[in-house]
């Protein structure tokens, strides 16, 4: 297993606790890019990533995430598929199962996250990469 995996697998078992505040896993200059859903957007740094996170998150309660799988596409990227579950905060509504398969892409340097995108349509990210599921 490559140190890269670990990094991610790493930073997956804080998000699987529910543990968002962390950032040392990611390079200062981070660029943070949620790609889809209700607050899509790019932000730079890690404050950026702070705020980022802050505003993806504010729209929903109760967020949880699981990774089902890696994907180490070369030697700097790594694609977390993974399940969310999730209600809206300001409606209430439960997600619809169907619609909780997303996708997290990890660009690392130098044994830092220097670019992350978030997809919460996990179709979207395998077609953007060239992928299949």
């Amino acid at each position: 297993m490559s140190e890269n995996l670990d990094l991610v697998r790493s930073i997956y078992a804080d998000w699987e606790r529910g543990d968002f505040a962390s950032v040392e896993w990611a390079d200062p200059d981070i660029d943070f890019v949620i790609a889809d859903g209700p607050s899509p957007g790019r932000w730079t740094g890690l404050a950026g990533l702070r705020d980022g996170w802050r505003d993806f998150l504010s729209a929903w309660g109760q967020y949880r995430t699981a990774v089902g799988d890696y994907r180490e596409l070369d030697d700097h990227r790594i694609l977390g598929l993974a399940h969310f579950s999730a209600h809206g905060k300001s409606s209430g509504l439960e997600i619809d199962p169907r619609l909780t398969r997303a996708a997290i892409l990890f660009h690392i340097h130098d044994g830092k996250v220097a670019r992350l995108v978030v997809y919460l349509d996990r179709d979207r990210a395998l077609a953007d990469l060239g992928l299949k599921e």
